[in-house]
């Protein structure tokens, strides 16, 4: 995925602080269960894999999910799946009339080639639903098609003329997976602050949307992709369909819905990963915080990579906050 360079909010350049942090205030770390509720690319949850004794990993968006079953719940590489997936015969249908070039609708998500292809193999894949390779194959798919998307990074537009990456043709490639032994991991597809009522555990990692962006919206593609849903037509240029909208994102809703998460969070140490330029600040997290337990706050300067479709990409710093909680205070009667 996109997760090394231009996905909103992706901590990969903060893996090592995020870790150390962690490890500081939690010695014993490979006994203890670990997770990440706003799992996005589940770099995070990838990363922490082999650290730890069980992963649970979450997001509303369905094609995070997709991930997440296929790099925490698979041990196995598929080779000769993705041989014969690569060598299918193109198809136009329905997702290259919505996005690929020469389509019916003309939208250059993907060129015409490409579009085709990743109909060809979705096709097939629907096939291979509910069996081990499903997610596995799935998610090689939506990474090769991720690497030559006509976007700037996000997919809230497109490109209007092909861009030269966007060219290559689409390879599926085997995943790399880290192989940890005897490990049982948990992947949900649902919202955060429903979920937290079911699961506990020891370390709950917070990551939710800083800013108005939606995902949502931003990665809908990879939705369709893995979804393959077309009860619902595209609408507009974009061919956005329905999209999940998260509190997180509202400048009205965001600080009571987090309070709520931690209200009802079964997890005795909570990491909240947050920026300088978020919707909620520092000192409401304070305020908030402290109410459950004792708190400590560490920061570190980090250069974002700004995705617009609309604007030029730029980087610029901010400051990244991880907020460490060691929750004693129970509320809402858990």
């Amino acid at each position: 995925m996109k997760q090394n360079l231009g996905y909103i909010g992706s901590k990969y350049s903060l893996l090592n602080f995020i870790h150390e942090i962690i490890k500081e205030n939690i010695p014993d770390l490979q006994n203890k269960s670990f997770c990440d509720i706003f799992s996005g690319t589940n770099i995070v949850s990838i990363y922490f894999k082999d650290k730890v004794k069980k992963v649970i990993s979450n997001d509303l968006e369905y094609y995070s999910y997709v991930l997440a079953k296929a790099y925490l719940n698979n041990n196995i590489l598929y080779q000769y799946q993705i041989n014969e997936l690569n060598n299918l015969p193109p198809i136009k249908s329905k997702f290259y009339n919505f996005y690929a070039e020469n389509g019916e609708s003309n939208r250059l998500y993907f060129n015409e080639e490409n579009g085709s292809k990743i109909e060809a193999i979705r096709i097939e894949l629907e096939i291979l639903k509910n069996t081990p390779e499903y997610y596995y194959l799935l998610t090689s798919l939506l990474e090769a098609s991720d690497r030559v998307a006509n976007t700037t990074s996000v997919y809230g537009a497109f490109l209007k003329k092909v861009k030269k990456s966007a060219q290559k043709n689409i390879e599926l490639k085997t995943l790399n997976i880290k192989k940890v032994d005897n490990q049982v991991n948990d992947s949900y597809n649902e919202d955060a602050n429903t979920l937290i009522k079911r699961i506990k555990g020891d370390i709950l990692y917070i990551d939710p949307p800083y800013n108005h962006r939606q995902y949502g919206s931003n990665y809908h593609i990879l939705n369709t992709i893995a979804k393959y849903d077309f009860t619902i037509k595209p609408k507009g240029v974009t061919g956005i369909m329905e999209y999940n909208k998260s509190d997180y994102c509202s400048k009205v809703k965001a600080k009571e819905t987090f309070e709520d998460l931690i209200s009802n969070a079964k997890f005795e140490h909570i990491f909240i990963s947050y920026n300088n330029e978020g919707i909620i600040k520092k000192k409401e997290f304070e305020e908030i915080l402290s109410k459950f337990g004792k708190l400590k706050i560490y920061e570190q300067p980090h250069k974002t990579y700004k995705a617009d479709s609309q604007r030029n990409n730029k980087s610029k710093n901010t400051i990244e906050y991880l907020f460490y909680l060691k929750k004693t205070k129970i509320y809402n009667g858990l």
